[in-house]
């Protein structure tokens, strides 16, 4: 037994990942060997290599952050030109949907609405054509949540593949900088499964419940800063046209009940006309508080602000456009909107 261990040993290399040695009599996997990242990779099917869909203000940043912990990732997006710089960075290109489902265990994914995601999974060549059984999708988009337990029962009885939604929360800024709050609805063990390469994109990863609980968490979340955003613009233009620095406000405020993460980040961008790169974009914040209106009047929940806070948005689409800034709401009170 033993001279036939060291007979195959000098007859090929050894990896790294896998050193053989000797306790009693029996052969084990010495994991003492391997390098930290490597095992947070390892789970009970091996190593698992990821997926991404969507190359936007958010799939971009929040792929580099995985390329840069190590991952092996297999990009799509339906322009080629947001693939090419993230293939130099590393990433693995597909083809299609269904070629990223059949080189992934975990796909992420992160589009711009329902009818989007519906695309990508049972359109063409859709995550759906491939084989599924034991793999995950990962949903960041923010959809309505009967859209997400829709999906996911959908995609469960074609491939057999799993579901978690995880939206999330913190704008362009925070994919780049791994700071993203990401709420989530699924399966316990599904969501433990995926933390570690969660945690390489954000900051905090919250298990909130079953299928669409996720989605339910970020429309919290949406009345939030939907409203916020209108508030702050408000108080803005108010100490504009009172003579006040502006740019003062969140020092001033620094501390006091009024102090917020918002005031520091949106107030000074509002003033000096800072929209580019946007943090989101105004149809994006329009279609959330939308969705916010129809699970509130479903659940007899009455969101007279977040209804207000939609109109705003509605009148800043019309005046700013589809793409622009959301934090442009602010032009609105201008002479010049």
């Amino acid at each position: 037994m033993v001279q036939t261990i060291k007979q195959a040993m000098q007859a090929r290399p050894v990896s790294r990942s896998y050193v053989p040695c000797m306790v009693g009599r029996q052969l084990r996997c010495d994991r003492r060997k391997q390098p930290m990242a490597d095992t947070s990779k390892i789970n009970s099917q091996g190593v698992e290599r990821l997926g991404y869909l969507g190359l936007g203000l958010m799939g971009t940043p929040m792929t580099h952050r995985l390329l840069k912990a190590g991952y092996q990732v297999t990009v799509w997006n339906r322009s080629e030109n947001k693939v090419a710089p993230l293939a130099e960075a590393g990433a693995r290109r597909a083809a299609t949907p269904c070629d990223v489902m059949t080189g992934s265990d975990i796909v992420f994914m992160c589009v711009t609405d329902a009818a989007a995601v519906e695309e990508v999974i049972f359109g063409a060549r859709g995550l759906a054509a491939a084989p599924g059984a034991g793999k995950l999708v990962v949903d960041f988009s923010s959809i309505h949540p009967d859209a997400a337990r829709d999906l996911a029962r959908r995609l469960k009885e074609a491939n057999g593949a799993g579901w978690i939604d995880a939206p999330v929360s913190g704008g362009s800024k925070g994919a780049e900088e791994g700071t993203l709050a990401i709420m989530a609805g699924g399966e316990a063990a599904d969501i433990e499964r995926v933390r570690p390469y969660v945690l390489a994109m954000a900051r905090r990863f919250t298990h909130m419940g079953p299928t669409g609980a996720g989605q339910t968490t970020k429309l919290c979340n949406q009345v939030i800063v939907g409203c916020a955003m209108a508030v702050l613009a408000e108080a803005t233009r108010l100490a504009v046209n009172s003579g006040i620095d502006a740019n003062r406000l969140p020092e001033a405020l620094a501390g006091g009940f009024a102090d917020s993460i918002p005031l520091q980040l949106f107030v000074p961008r509002m003033v000096q006309g800072i929209h580019s790169p946007p943090l989101g974009h105004i149809a994006t914040m329009l279609k959330d508080l939308d969705t916010v209106a129809d699970v509130a009047q479903t659940t007899s929940t009455p969101v007279p602000m977040a209804s207000l806070a939609g109109q705003l948005f509605r009148l800043a689409k019309a005046a700013r456009g589809a793409d622009a800034d959301a934090l442009e709401i602010y032009k609105l009170s201008s002479a010049e909107h």
